[in-house]
């Protein structure tokens, strides 16, 4: 991804009252502007508005990723999700893979625009785009900046598929637009809702909306006429992968409407790794010793825990009348591939 200054000053570009801009800038994002809101929800919270000149990626190994094309309006993540795989990207911008990931948001302010042009280029063949692959586009920060209603008009205008995985409820506000572009090509949204326990929701996702409001929206586009599945991920070991959290789980999907449940294993790639290690080690104490186990090879869990826990989230999900079990397509997810040996670090 490449950037551009800004053209206009801060002033004119937010008139709404924004503070100042007053953070130093990375050195990865030269001419970006600064900005932090005094409210609330974003207290803490620096966001880095650029000009992007690129928006449609093609990511690199779509072997091991069932879509090819990604578009991603935001970097880093008010979700602050312990977990996140994403964390590492951050450090690509002179930021850290911790609490700046939280903290420090990129806003590629221009997104709107660069769809529709990307889309209109004559080398586009109308591949199907993913979103919220790397953050989430409905995290907090869309409340105030708006990126994703240009984007999806853009999608819709081009009759171009596309596909919505999130956390963030604040996708029905986008539901009329939804239904505008479902009418002239495939609309794919998705939720993650990796467990229904509230304390432990607290403690690892605790900027997301909860599992309960996720479901409730889950349920909310159903009735509007979506198949929505739901990425049951990540289960954590020792945490969500009883009998019992699968189950009450798997139930709550069920009873939303979803049209599908897909179970995930946490895997922790380089900077997520550490950051969830911390928290561990802090929260769950008892469980070090498991997750050095378990991690002893790398990012992913052994193949032999992935099957085991597929198949039992597969068991629940017939019970509950979600009868092709994980994927929408009844294709059975595959499992984890090893990760290379940059990955293969030290657990706490």
């Amino acid at each position: 991804m490449r950037w551009e200054n800004l053209s206009a000053p801060p002033d004119e570009e937010h008139p709404d009252g924004a503070a100042p801009a007053t953070p130093p800038l990375p050195l990865a994002l030269p001419g970006a502007v600064a900005r932090t809101f005094d409210t609330p929800g974003f207290a803490g919270m620096t966001f880095y508005e650029i000009r992007a000149k690129s928006i449609i990626n093609r990511v690199p190994g779509t072997s091991r990723v069932p879509f090819e094309w990604t578009i991603n309006p935001y970097r880093g993540c008010s979700h602050a999700c312990v977990y996140c795989f994403a964390r590492n990207t951050h450090t690509y911008l002179d930021l850290d893979a911790g609490a700046d990931f939280d903290r420090k948001v990129i806003v590629k302010v221009n997104a709107g625009e660069l769809v529709r042009r990307e889309l209109a280029a004559p080398r586009w063949r109308g591949a199907p785009v993913a979103m919220g692959t790397n953050v989430d586009c409905y995290q907090r920060a869309e409340g105030r900046y708006r990126l994703m209603p240009p984007i999806i008009e853009a999608l819709r205008d081009f009759a171009n598929p596309f596909s919505i995985l999130t956390k963030g409820t604040l996708i029905l506000r986008d539901l009329p637009l939804l239904r505008q572009a479902a009418e002239v090509t495939r609309v794919s949204p998705s939720f993650s809702v990796g467990f229904v326990d509230e304390a432990l929701w607290r403690s690892v996702e605790p900027g997301t909306p909860s599992p309960r409001r996720r479901l409730d929206a889950v349920r909310a586009l159903t009735d509007a006429g979506f198949a929505v599945g739901v990425l049951m991920a990540p289960i954590l070991p020792g945490l969500s992968d009883t009998d019992e959290s699968v189950e009450a789980t798997v139930a709550a999907i069920a009873a939303a409407g979803a049209a599908s449940v897909t179970p995930l294993a946490l895997h922790l790639r380089p900077g997520a790794r550490e950051w969830y290690a911390h928290w561990l080690a802090r929260a769950h104490p008892r469980l070090v010793a498991r997750y050095r186990e378990l991690y002893r090879a790398g990012a992913y869990a052994p193949q032999a825990y992935q099957r085991e826990l597929t198949a039992r989230v597969r068991i629940a999900a017939r019970r509950h009348g979600l009868l092709r079990g994980e994927r929408s397509d009844d294709r059975q997810p595959p499992e984890t591939p090893a990760p290379p040996a940059a990955e293969q670090l030290s657990l706490l």
